[in-house]
C-alpha cells in the first residue's frame, strides 16, 4: 500500500492528516521559525535553515522575515530570487520559481487543492498541483497563485491578484480572477 507521502509526490489524492506528513510539516515549521527570529543582519543570501531545507537554490536569494511554507523540500529557487515580508509557500508539490523573479509582501503561492466533497475535506483529502513560475516575474504585493498554474517568463501579476489561470510569457494580469490587462 502507497504511503499518503508516495501519493502526495506521485499528484494523487491523499489525506494530509498523516503522521509522515505531520513530521516533516514539522521540520519545515522549525527551519522556518529558525529563518524568522534571525537578525535582519543575518538574512543577506538565503539563510542557513532555509538552505539546508528547500529542494535547490541559486545564488543570491533572498527570503525576507516572516516567511511560512509547509514542506520547503518542494522549492525549487533560480539565481537571484527576492522573496518580500509575509509571503507563504504551500509546498506539498513542487515549486519551481525563476531567475531573478520577485515576490511582493504577502504574496501566496498555493499548491494543496482540497476535495469538494465535504466529508473527503473534513477528512483532510487533497491533491497536490505543481506550480512553476518563469524567470524575471514580478508577483505584486497580496497576490495568491493557486494550485497547478505556471507562469511564464518576464510576466508580471499586479498586487492583490488571484491567479486561477496560467500566465503567459510576457503578460501582465490583473484583477481577481487576474485577467490580460
Amino acid at each position: 500500500m502507497q504511503s499518503e507521502r508516495n501519493k502526495m509526490e506521485a499528484g494523487a489524492w491523499y489525506s494530509c492528516l498523516d503522521d509522515e506528513l505531520e513530521e516533516l510539516r514539522r521540520v519545515a515549521l522549525d527551519a522556518v521559525h529558525a529563518h524568522n527570529m534571525l537578525p535582519p543582519s543575518q538574512r543577506r543570501t538565503l539563510s542557513a535553515p532555509l538552505s539546508k531545507l528547500f529542494g535547490a537554490h541559486g545564488p543570491n536569494c533572498l527570503i525576507e522575515a516572516q516567511f511560512h511554507c509547509s514542506y520547503g523540500r518542494n522549492i525549487h529557487l533560480g539565481a537571484d530570487v527576492f522573496i518580500n515580508v509575509g509571503c507563504v509557500i504551500l509546498d506539498s508539490a513542487p515549486v519551481h520559481i525563476g531567475d531573478g523573479t520577485m515576490i511582493g509582501p504577502g504574496a501566496h503561492i498555493l499548491c494543496a487543492d482540497h476535495h469538494r466533497d465535504p466529508v473527503k475535506r473534513r477528512a483532510g483529502i487533497e491533491i497536490a498541483r505543481p506550480v512553476r513560475i518563469g524567470a524575471d516575474v514580478w508577483i505584486g504585493a497580496g497576490a495568491l497563485v493557486l494550485p497547478g498554474i505556471t507562469v511564464g517568463p518576464r510576466a508580471i501579476i499586479g498586487a492583490g491578484s488571484v491567479v486561477t489561470k496560467d500566465v503567459g510569457a510576457d503578460e501582465t494580469v490583473i484583477g481577481v480572477a487576474a485577467r490580460t490587462r
